[in-house]
């Protein structure tokens, strides 16, 4: 600058005129020079210096090498690139958390303090001043890994608004939400770059410092928005962690159905359970072997008397012995059930084929008597009254003359097989006795009738009205009842 202003003097003194300012226009926007003279000699000239941009400043800059043998330090990428990551020391957000482990959980809201660090979210009840004053033993916070996780905004998994889910490469799911849109912002984005960060560094991308890129890389790295709708990598950028997420998720799944089954292998489970399967004994044999028992409830009522050699069971004679000796006078017999638990052991040992007494104690109540002699009834696979006789019963009852509807049950009943027809006999004839003593047990035809008719009888399917088919079932077995005398020939 000082020659500048000496030749400027020198070329006053020698009478020679200025060169005129350069603008500008000239030399593509540069600035004025601008020359002040001295009106005494004693004064100091002062200039500015020239701003004209030459065309050396005007060519486009070659792209930085990424290389680190073309850097002399690491850290030449801009602050804005993609994996940067952002630290936030903490705030106050509603967290929320769905599913863990890909296990679905109830939504649950809680206000929590979140901090964000390098590689994961870290959640405390209370914010991490007053943990460290507290020193609580018990107060464990909970930590997230970022690291494979996705982050996206929803509207579906909750009605609040401002709501981010985050997807851990676990399949544990979050919900983060804030009343103000700029503060959940504020923490999308800065989860977001911190999981591009992680993603790029365990891809290996780089040694997971920010702005470093792939080794061979020249292309400049754009910056991105960060608001909702516009992602913070490059397209191929999140191709290439979504595919290595799926890698890890694919890696780990068949690792473990590998060690399973070569473990499966080793021990020879498999193997055994098939020899097992194969050289199991059939269920003849090992009712041959008396392994197994011949049941007594819920068995074939023919198949159970062709096994006993009569034609009434023994302990359908039992029960109706037993109820005649104590229960004849009991009030609300057959209409009061009795301890399920106390019926079920007794049916237990009735199809152990244990030697039964039913005068013991523990039978002590006669309603235990009555409820087993109902189930045994209920539990045969075809009723009493056969499926095929069903219609015929119904058409039967409908008959208006008391005569002819009489003989046609009488008939109907009279063509059941021999030990449904001798159970019948035994049966009615008991109750017959029951509405004797109804006086005491308070137990009319129409009781008696309605506790037995659908234990007696149903139909094979159940179609129709039900109700209806409920009460021609009490209408048949109340009518049978009455002309019991009549139908079985119980006089004789």
């Amino acid at each position: 600058m000082l020659l500048s202003a000496l030749r400027i003097t020198n070329l006053q003194k020698a009478g020679r005129p200025l060169a005129p300012p350069l603008t500008g226009a000239a030399h593509g926007g540069g600035v004025q020079l601008r020359v002040k003279t001295s009106s005494g000699a004693g004064e100091r000239l002062s200039q500015s210096k020239s701003m004209v941009l030459q065309d050396c400043d005007l060519q486009p800059q070659k792209p930085i090498s990424r290389h680190r043998r073309n850097q002399s330090q690491h850290g030449v990428a801009g602050a804005g690139a993609t994996g940067t990551s952002v630290d936030l020391q903490g705030e106050y957000l509603n967290k929320a958390k769905i599913s863990e482990d890909g296990k679905k959980q109830r939504k649950n809201w809680m206000t929590t303090w979140v901090v964000l660090d390098a590689h994961q979210l870290t959640f405390y009840k209370e914010s991490k001043q007053e943990v460290l004053a507290n020193l609580k033993p018990g107060c464990k916070p909970e930590r997230v890994d970022l690291c494979g996780a996705v982050v996206d905004w929803t509207t579906e998994k909750s009605r609040r608004k401002n709501v981010l889910q985050i997807t851990t490469h676990t399949g544990s799911e979050y919900l983060l939400q804030a009343d103000s849109y700029t503060t959940i912002c504020k923490w999308y984005d800065a989860i977001k770059k911190t999981v591009n960060s992680l993603s790029n560094g365990s891809a290996g991308l780089g040694s997971g410092k920010p702005g470093l890129g792939r080794s061979n890389s020249t292309e400049c790295l754009p910056k991105h928005s960060s608001l909702p709708g516009y992602g913070l990598v490059s397209p191929s950028t999140k191709q290439r962690s979504m595919v290595y997420r799926r890698s890890i998720n694919m890696f780990t799944s068949s690792k473990l159905k590998h060690s399973i089954s070569d473990s499966a292998d080793k021990s020879g489970v498999k193997s055994r359970l098939k020899k097992f399967i194969i050289r199991r004994p059939s269920m003849k044999v090992l009712q041959e072997k008396g392994l197994i028992k011949d049941r007594v409830f819920g068995c074939h009522l023919l198949t159970l008397c062709e096994r006993e050699g009569t034609t009434v069971p023994s302990f359908v004679k039992l029960c109706l012995e037993t109820v005649e000796q104590r229960g004849l006078t009991v009030d609300g017999i057959y209409r009061v059930s009795g301890n399920l638990a106390t019926v079920q052991k007794l049916r237990f040992m009735v199809d152990q084929e244990e030697e039964l007494d039913l005068d013991a104690s523990q039978w002590e109540d006669i309603h235990v008597v009555t409820g087993a002699l109902k189930m045994f009834f209920r539990e045969l696979p075809e009723p009493l009254f056969p499926f095929r006789f069903f219609e015929l019963f119904v058409e039967a009852i409908k008959t208006k003359d008391l005569r002819q509807k009489v003989q046609a049950v009488k008939k109907l009943i009279h063509q059941l097989p021999q030990p449904n027809l001798d159970i019948m006999t035994l049966l009615f004839g008991h109750l017959q006795r029951v509405l004797a003593c109804a006086t005491k047990n308070l137990m009319s035809s129409q009781g008696v009738s309605i506790v037995f008719g659908p234990t007696l009888m149903w139909p094979e399917k159940e179609t129709g009205n039900m109700a209806f088919n409920m009460l021609y079932q009490n209408q048949i077995v109340e009518f049978i009842l009455m002309e019991s005398h009549e139908i079985f020939n119980l006089d004789k």
